[in-house]
């Protein structure tokens, strides 16, 4: 019993530094999860209404692509929202040798100025706040805007290291250099895996605080520890070697950003190539509607009906310590749903115990028997991720 009474402490220390530290800081500088997969099952049409987490706006600029009829980005976290506003400006206002620099390299020498010039007026008065202190971020030659925010304070940590570990930095840059599968093995197992796994970069992955720092709250933590007989660092690793060893390195813009501070022309999310960038200013970003607030109230506010959604992992952390608001958000998605919508989300666990117990409605209805699962679909979509650092893909179709 007092095992238990000491976990439940630290659990709650642990959840109360997250909110601190979430609640005050951009988190997320670049969406973590594949657009590539989600639209594999998603099939956007032009009749689609989708309800999406902004995390930052990558994905949702990913998916406008595809011509839906309205696409709401719906975060809790106004500094979410702050960079997919400054995004939607920048593709309003800006040419795209600009937007490519800011968002695409992570670095204008002019960007201040343009912001204040081109972007500023277009922003919430919030995004303004925000913007008018960080905007510096992009101007930095030196840096990269994606070594600013949570994440991107890990990432400039890591380079950090790699100046101290010159064999290790040389041997990442040519990795990225790869264009076969077979080089990129071979480097990454004789020269990167043999100087990488070192008992403090185990002992750093470990860490609630660096979790914390890559958006991981305390529950999912838990959740991999559980599953992973190595723990968090021992599930890291096998991310990491997956996709090192099994997915095309010179396609895989989530871990380039990271760990160069830059996408490439080649190797970038949709939204900076610049056929797509041209649509989207065409007249595609009209279609995002910006929501600062929680799902739920996103779905209570109106009768809007969506026939797709897009809720990321957030529903990880809400099951542990928000259970009844958790079923009260399930019920209001089932509500708004079309009667063909499709639901997906990724999760820490690859079968988290809350879909089985989950009551929602009423009447108490089981959440799994309003749901029909795809765990054969997404099996076989999983192993394409490429950033493969979520033990679950889900994706349900609303039952009638």
């Amino acid at each position: 019993m007092a095992d238990k009474q000491r976990a439940t402490l630290a659990d709650r220390f642990d959840q109360k530094v997250f909110d601190a530290i979430y609640s005050r800081a951009l988190v997320y500088n670049t969406c973590w999860e594949d657009p590539a997969v989600d639209r594999q099952v998603l099939n956007i049409g032009a009749d689609d209404r989708l309800l999406v987490i902004t995390s930052a706006g990558c994905n949702v600029l990913d998916y406008v692509l595809l011509g839906p009829e309205r696409i709401h980005a719906v975060d809790a976290n106004p500094r979410q929202n702050a960079l997919l506003e400054l995004k939607l400006a920048g593709i309003r206002q800006l040419e795209f040798e600009d937007f490519f620099a800011a968002f695409g390299r992570g670095y204008h020498p002019r960007f201040e100025q343009l912001y204040r010039q081109e972007l500023r007026a277009e922003l919430t008065p919030f995004a303004q706040v925000f913007w008018d202190k960080r905007v510096r971020w992009f101007g930095s030659p030196n840096g990269s805007f994606y070594f600013h925010g949570l994440s991107g304070i890990v990432a400039k940590s890591f380079h950090a290291y790699l100046q101290f570990r010159p064999k290790l930095a040389t041997s990442i840059r040519e990795l990225f250099e790869t264009r076969s599968l077979d080089d990129q093995r071979r480097i990454y197992d004789d020269r990167i895996q043999p100087l990488f796994w070192t008992p403090g970069v185990n002992w750093t992955l470990s860490r609630q605080f660096t979790m914390s720092m890559l958006g991981v709250p305390h529950p999912q933590r838990k959740e991999v520890q559980q599953q992973h007989e190595r723990g968090v660092a021992g599930f890291v690793r096998e991310s990491i070697e997956y996709v090192f060893r099994q997915l095309p390195v010179w396609t895989n813009y989530f871990w380039m950003v990271y760990l160069r501070g830059s996408y490439s022309e080649q190797c970038c999310p949709e939204y900076l190539k610049a056929d797509n960038f041209a649509a989207l200013k065409a007249g595609l970003v009209d279609r995002i509607e910006l929501h600062t607030c929680t799902v739920a109230e996103l779905l209570a506010e109106d009768e809007r009906v969506f026939s797709k959604y897009v809720l990321l992992d957030h529903m990880d952390w809400m099951s542990s310590y928000h259970p009844e608001a958790l079923a009260e958000e399930w019920a209001l998605i089932l509500k708004r749903a079309r009667a063909d919508a499709r639901i997906i989300f990724r999760s820490a666990h690859a079968a988290p115990t809350y879909l089985e117990s989950l009551e929602v409605g009423p009447r108490g209805t089981l959440l799994h028997d309003r749901l029909r699962f795809h765990p054969e679909l997404a099996a076989s979509l999983q192993p394409l991720d490429r950033v493969h650092t979520y033990a679950g893909f889900h994706i349900a179709d609303v039952v009638a």
